[in-house]
């Protein structure tokens, strides 16, 4: 179990059936799903707002949460993956949502279901996206989502599933 820690009275809330890596931190007012996989080098800092992770999201190596003090909090949804060196800073995420390794979301911005921003891509701060695939810097739909890439989604999230059954 990773680095898990209150601060400001806030105690992390970790659900059923979680893997935290050893190298996971975990700070403050953050609330974690069922099913959820945390994985090394990990930060959610809930030190000045909160987080709120949904069920069966995976939070791949690397990956940092955190938010601006009384002005943004994180929420993800349910069935997301948040890839290797992503970067969430007070973003919403909707459900059945794919994160690409070190892509950024920057405070207030709105990812809605069934999306998928690609690997090193940017969305600015308030933006309000409409379901889609997303890539560059700033963040441009580049095209609507199928239900095969919908499913391709799904699998990823339904792989980090079977991954984190290995740790426990």
């Amino acid at each position: 179990m990773g680095l898990i820690r209150s601060v400001r009275g806030f105690v992390p809330k970790i659900g059923k059936r979680c893997f935290v890596a050893e190298t996971a931190v975990i700070i403050g007012d953050v609330t974690i799903g069922d099913d959820c996989s945390i994985w090394y080098g990990t930060v959610l800092r809930g030190d000045v707002n909160t987080i709120i992770v949904g069920n069966r999201v995976n939070i791949q190596d690397g990956a940092v949460l955190h938010t601006l003090y009384q002005r943004s909090i994180v929420e993800i949804g349910d069935d997301v993956s948040i890839g290797h060196n992503a970067i969430i800073h007070g973003a919403k995420v909707g459900s059945n949502v794919l994160v690409g390794m070190g892509a950024i979301l920057m405070d207030n911005a709105v990812i809605p279901d069934n999306t998928i921003i690609a690997a090193g891509a940017l969305v600015l701060s308030n933006a309000v996206l409409e379901p889609g695939m997303y890539a560059g810097l700033p963040a441009k739909k580049v095209k609507d989502i199928d239900e095969k890439t919908i499913e391709m989604a799904r699998k990823n999230a339904e792989g980090y599933l079977m991954y984190k059954e290995w740790f426990l």
